[in-house]
């Protein structure tokens, strides 16, 4: 509690606050003071909370607090019944309520800034269905709505550009160097007009230049219209070859193919058609719709801070282990009564993953072959293209067709053989583990029961001895049979070797020419290895130096470019003084006063006589200073002699009156006598 007072005085103390608070007279603040203080915080976080909570009544205070509070999503601690308490203790004033309710908007002044200046447009008006009715009334509803949305979408525009990098500074120097391009612009327009003045029918030389730069643009939209057109055609060529292959095909199709097999494939292509309109593409409609409301939800909420994405992280984890727990004891409690349907429904569940697996591929599989069929189309038109391609026609295309059906057909059977593999491996994994967990509690109730007997280790040296009888005795059936065995083996590996050396002579004849030839070939290729490596060194050191040079190249070339733009900015600045130059002489020699006037030198002369004449005044009232000045000092010493004078005589003058007030002083000869 200590640590949230100090963190509250703190902030307090700093901007823009400034309250000067130390620990011990922030806590003697009174009630009243601490509302007041908790409603300066609330106006910093939105003005119009900014005012005097002694020009309102309390209740109206605590629920305008409580109404920014509830926008704020500030979450008081405690239930229900602490909800009134909560209440009662911001309408008095209490510190227990005051404490953490400032801590909590100290701690998040800007993020809630952000989100009060949020709620003003986004807190949406709930108006009574009744008065929906009037069209008037829905109308301004639907634009009031329409209006949010944008300032929504406007916003979230402002923070992408507030966090996109783009600096105000930047923006200024690229607006003022544009400024400069063009003033710059602009004076050589003005000296190209200058210079076009003095031709002959430059009007008319102007419009027909304007008429060709309109001609040239015309010109270029005409030839985007036709590039268009172009593109268009193609696509319209290929759409045309591709319904004459698609077209094609289905004559073979017919042609082939028996009215059954039609049938079957078309029932084929419908069941598919209809699992996708009934099941799978409902379920993912109905998941999209449940995203998309979330979303909506989401995005029609203010914004969140961290520490609420924090607690709402916590109770989905919550919640997630209550769900884990509760299918856990689900299965524990239909494991034992319902164990038999257990199996089949695994098996159904596996069944419906696969189904869904399959039409997923099957979908996967007609896209990619609609891609393909394009690849093939593009190929197709490249090889007729080209001359002296071979393309398969006639009978070697059906007999190649047949063979990748009969390879398409048998990859489809060892698949379906490899899935029904996959899913009886997985159910005898399964029953694997639940016979594994009857033996481990079988033996374990066993090993109870052994040691409660005072037998414990009996089950295992008997199963040891049988495990043991079992084995001397297979031992025994081999040995009888091994000698047998062993002839046998004798007599087929003595015919298998000598059919092994027949069929091999020849393979060893051509693998030594073989041998000999790799070996030529080795020698020669390391030969060929060593002029390459030598030529490659020699392109290197080559490439090299022409990097270097190049390298060099490219830098004289930058100093040259800095050179000219320096030099032509030169030019650029020599051009406008001459031109200034050339104003001024024009100016200057011209017989008009008005014209004359507006030159540089006139109008420095001009400033120079003013400042001459400035400077005679001044010398002139400096003369006059300098002569007044020794009478004027003798004056002021008079004037404070003077002053000093009076002083004196006022102090006698009062020690007079003090004395006179005491009693009276008569002197007779010679004597002073006091009278009272």
């Amino acid at each position: 509690m200590s640590e949230q007072i100090q963190f509250i005085v703190e902030k307090l103390n700093q901007e823009p606050f400034r309250k000067n608070y130390n620990l011990i007279t922030f806590d003697s603040l009174e009630s009243v003071q601490l509302l007041q203080l908790l409603n300066d915080v609330l106006g910093e976080i939105d003005p119009k909370h900014a005012v005097d909570i002694r020009e309102e009544l309390p209740e109206q205070t605590a629920k305008r607090m409580l109404s920014l509070l509830g926008i704020l999503k500030y979450k008081p601690p405690g239930s229900i019944s602490d909800l009134s308490a909560f209440r009662q203790g911001l309408v008095t004033g209490s510190k227990p309520v005051i404490h953490p309710v400032l801590h909590w908007l100290l701690q998040r002044t800007n993020e809630l800034k952000k989100r009060a200046y949020l709620a003003r447009f986004l807190v949406k008006l709930e108006v009574p269905a009744e008065f929906l009715q009037d069209d008037t009334v829905a109308d301004v509803n639907k634009q009031y709505e329409e209006l949010m949305e944008a300032f929504k979408n406007l916003h979230k525009e402002c923070e992408q550009l507030r966090t996109s990098g783009l600096s105000t500074a930047e923006i200024r120097r690229d607006i003022s160097a544009m400024e400069e391009e063009k003033d710059q612009l602009i004076k050589r327009v003005e000296r190209l007009k200058k210079r076009v003045e003095t031709v002959q029918n430059h009007q008319r030389m102007l419009e027909i230049a304007r008429q060709l730069r309109l001609e040239k643009e015309r010109e270029e939209s005409l030839a985007q219209q036709k590039q268009e057109q172009k593109n268009q055609l193609f696509h319209a060529e290929q759409r045309l070859q591709r319904a004459q292959l698609q077209l094609k095909e289905m004559h073979h199709a017919v042609v082939d193919s028996k009215p059954e097999s039609l049938m079957k494939k078309l029932e084929e292509e419908i069941n598919f058609n209809s699992y996708l309109v009934t099941e799978k593409i409902p379920r993912e409609l109905e998941s999209k719709k449940n995203s998309t409301y979330i979303l909506q939800k989401v995005v029609a909420e203010p914004a969140m801070s961290q520490s609420d994405l924090n607690v709402l992280e916590i109770k989905i984890n919550e919640v997630n282990a209550q769900i884990n727990q509760l299918i856990e004891k689900r299965m524990m409690k239909y494991e034992t009564t319902d164990s038999k349907f257990s199996m089949y429904r695994q098996q159904a569940s596996i069944i419906s993953r696969k189904k869904e697996a399959k039409a997923e591929e099957l979908q996967a599989a007609k896209e990619e072959m609609s891609n393909t069929e394009r690849q093939m189309l593009q190929k197709t038109t490249q090889a007729q293209e080209l001359e002296g391609s071979e393309v398969l026609k006639g009978d070697e295309f059906k007999h190649y067709v047949n063979k990748l059906r009969s390879k398409n057909t048998l990859y489809k059977k060892k698949r379906l053989e490899i899935a029904e593999i996959t899913a009886e491996y997985g159910v005898l994994q399964r029953t694997e583990e639940l016979l594994k967990q009857r033996h481990e509690a079988i033996q374990q109730q066993l090993q109870a029961i052994e040691d409660k007997k005072g037998i414990s280790g009996y089950s295992y040296t008997q199963e040891e001895l049988e495990r043991v009888s079992a084995v001397k005795s297979e031992m025994d059936e081999m040995k009888g049979l091994t000698l047998n065995n062993m002839s046998e083996m004798v007599k087929k590996l003595n015919t298998m070797v000598a059919e092994k050396k027949a069929s091999l002579a020849p393979v060893i004849k051509e693998l030594r020419q073989l041998r000999q030839k790799c070996q030529e070939l080795t020698q020669e290729c390391d030969e060929k290895k060593i002029q390459y490596d030598s030529c490659a060194a020699g392109l290197e050191s080559s490439r090299s130096a022409l990097e270097q040079e190049v390298k060099g190249l490219l830098e004289e070339r930058a100093q040259e470019e800095s050179n000219y733009r320096y030099i032509n900015c030169m030019k650029r600045t020599l051009e406008i003084q001459l031109q200034r130059a050339k104003e001024e002489m024009k100016a200057y020699v011209s017989p008009d006063p008005q014209e004359r006037r507006k030159a540089i030198r006139e109008q420095y002369t001009r400033i120079i006589l003013e400042q001459e004449n400035l400077g005679k005044k001044l010398r002139e009232k400096q003369k006059v200073v300098r002569e007044s000045h020794g009478p004027n000092m003798k004056q002021i010493k008079m004037w404070q002699d003077f002053e000093q004078l009076m002083e004196c005589k006022k102090e006698c003058f009062l020690k007079q009156q003090n004395q006179t007030a005491i009693g009276q002083v008569i002197q007779e000869g010679g004597k002073d006598r006091l009278v009272l």
